[in-house]
């Protein structure tokens, strides 16, 4: 009897069930359809009044926006690593490695400098200088990627009258906006040119090794966008670090090695010609601007430290 039960058909509903299970489906469909026919005609919200400062955008100066982003909540980025952006990462010492054989002095790492951080016309962070070596008819073309050493004893941090640079312990030389004045003490006392009174925030500007994406596990913007892999970015204090072996294990040179401030961007195949006697900053597009008939963003900082970038080395 119970193999009859077990090979007996699954009972077939009947009329009113059928209908009742129709009904209850054709509810929900008819509850669906009502719903995205309301999505559909509800009137789109009006757009809401953009905020005073994105209105006036384009009376703005370049870098207006680095300016209110770099005030006191300049490391707001990192709070939630507690004092990263400020202390960095003890036990690592970043540094950078540039490869001059494959340098193609595209300049793609200037543009993403400026992107990444925003920085105004006329001003830069890093630039690659395109230089002309040798004596006639012995001459050839030369680039060389230029930017802040982070240098292992900088000497742009004792000069600084208000406390407003500091080293961190990975080795990145960092700058308070908020006490600097702007009085370019450690402009000069920087023997590689690399720092600038940025013309929007009145206060001194360089590379900072793109610390903002450092501290979350990013490469700085210059070696991301670098197409010839011309510039590397890594620890020296990891032994296992590519870039590490490679500094230790091949022949690098430093800018300027005399000064003592012990730099820590490394270049390799570095001409003697420029290791000692460094192109100036650009001023190409603050030249075009000018002949434009636009003021040039410089002009109100210039000073000593404003060389003149289409002025060649002077060699020998």
């Amino acid at each position: 009897m119970d193999q009859a039960k077990s090979s007996a058909k699954p009972e077939t509903p009947n009329r009113r069930q059928l209908l009742s299970r129709l009904s209850a489906g054709a509810a929900v469909t008819a509850v669906a359809a009502a719903t995205v026919k309301a999505a559909i005609a509800q009137p789109k919200p009006e757009s809401q009044a953009l905020p005073a400062w994105q209105n006036s955008a384009r009376d703005r100066q370049a870098g207006m926006d680095f300016y209110e982003d770099h005030g006191r909540e300049a490391f707001a980025y990192a709070k939630k690593d507690g004092n990263l952006a400020v202390e960095g990462y003890a036990g690592k010492r970043w540094v950078m490695l540039i490869d001059l054989r494959k340098c193609v002095g595209c300049q793609s790492c200037t543009a993403a400098c400026k992107f990444e951080n925003n920085i105004p016309e006329g001003s830069f962070r890093t630039w690659v200088p395109d230089v002309e070596i040798g004596t006639y008819p012995e001459t050839r073309r030369a680039f060389l990627p230029r930017l802040c050493n982070h240098c292992e004893r900088p000497s742009c941090i004792a000069v600084c009258p208000a406390d407003a640079t500091w080293q961190r312990k990975d080795g990145i030389v960092e700058i308070d906006y908020d006490k600097c004045w702007g009085c370019g003490s450690c402009v000069n006392a920087c023997p590689y040119d690399a720092r600038f009174i940025n013309p929007v925030t009145k206060t001194a500007d360089k590379c900072n090794f793109c610390a903002q994406r450092v501290d979350q596990g990013l490469l700085p913007a210059c070696v991301e966008t670098c197409i010839g892999g011309a510039r590397q970015f890594g620890d020296l204090n990891d032994p296992t670090d590519p870039v590490a072996r490679q500094i230790k294990s091949e022949p690098v040179q430093v800018l300027k090695p005399s000064t003592g401030n012990q730099p820590r961007v490394f270049y390799i195949a570095l001409p003697d010609e420029l290791q000692n006697n460094l192109p100036g900053r650009p001023t190409l597009w603050s030249k075009l601007f000018a002949e434009a008939g636009f003021k040039n963003p410089e002009s109100e900082t210039a000073g000593e430290w404003n060389i003149a970038g289409a002025k060649e080395a002077v060699h020998g």
